[in-house]
């Protein structure tokens, strides 16, 4: 079992060891200030909201403490025009790629159903669901390529991987089929990574980032299954 384990994890871990080889990226005081004040608000924002739900002033909740500093890691690595595929807990990945902040934490806790104010979901979903539009109020599309997408999660767990596995089929359709090249809002040609966070930090037959399941449809030049 450890031998089979380690054939499929030694390519992953010989590119990643590649790359930290060759970075020359400098560690920044503000950007590590800047994290640690993400995750610390983070962490406050769970406490909050588990103490809100628990005391029956709110409907719901499912928060993200524990995992927030491998989510501002992976935000870091998400690209535009990458796609997420969640199912709650991550708070601090969205609010450090700027498609969230503290305040829809609170209107989305307490079920607004102003689109202005909680413009994820508007009042929808369950509180630690996430989305992002990628159509416009006219019904034409957004450039997908242009922004971090989110797709919008859902509750029933028999859900989650066909969805994932759907979203990187589609970017391998985009790659293989020249005829979809024209549509350049769609996709980068399918050179887009889907990632999904997983609750538990265990072994899995995906290659992985810390507790993320990672699905990419290739391993492309930058990295592998969304890793870059």
């Amino acid at each position: 079992m450890f031998k089979q384990r380690e054939l499929i994890y030694s390519p992953i871990r010989n590119k990643m060891k590649k790359a930290d080889n060759q970075s020359d990226t400098k560690i920044n005081k503000e950007e590590v200030l800047a994290d640690f004040r993400l995750a610390n608000l983070s962490r406050n924002l769970s406490i909050i909201g588990r103490r809100e739900v628990l005391s029956g002033k709110a409907k719901f909740g499912i928060f993200g403490d524990g995992k927030e500093i491998i989510q501002i890691a992976l935000a870091k690595q998400f690209r535009n025009g990458d796609w997420r595929s969640g199912y709650y807990r991550d708070q601090t990945w969205m609010m450090a790629m700027g498609l969230y902040d503290s305040l829809q934490f609170f209107h989305q806790l307490y079920g607004n159903t102003d689109r202005e104010l909680n413009p994820g979901n508007a009042g929808r979903v369950f509180n630690n669901h996430f989305s992002v539009p990628n159509i416009n109020p006219d019904g034409s599309w957004k450039d997908l390529t242009k922004q971090k997408n989110s797709s919008s999660d859902i509750s029933p767990t028999a859900g989650q991987m066909p969805r994932l596995l759907g979203l990187a089929y589609a970017s391998k359709l985009f790659r293989q089929n020249k005829e979809l090249h024209k549509y350049t809002t769609l996709s980068l040609k399918g050179d887009e990574g889907c990632f999904r966070f997983n609750r538990r930090c265990q072994y899995i037959r995906r290659p992985f980032l810390g507790d993320h399941e990672c699905c990419r449809s290739t391993a492309g030049s930058n990295g592998y299954f969304g890793l870059r």
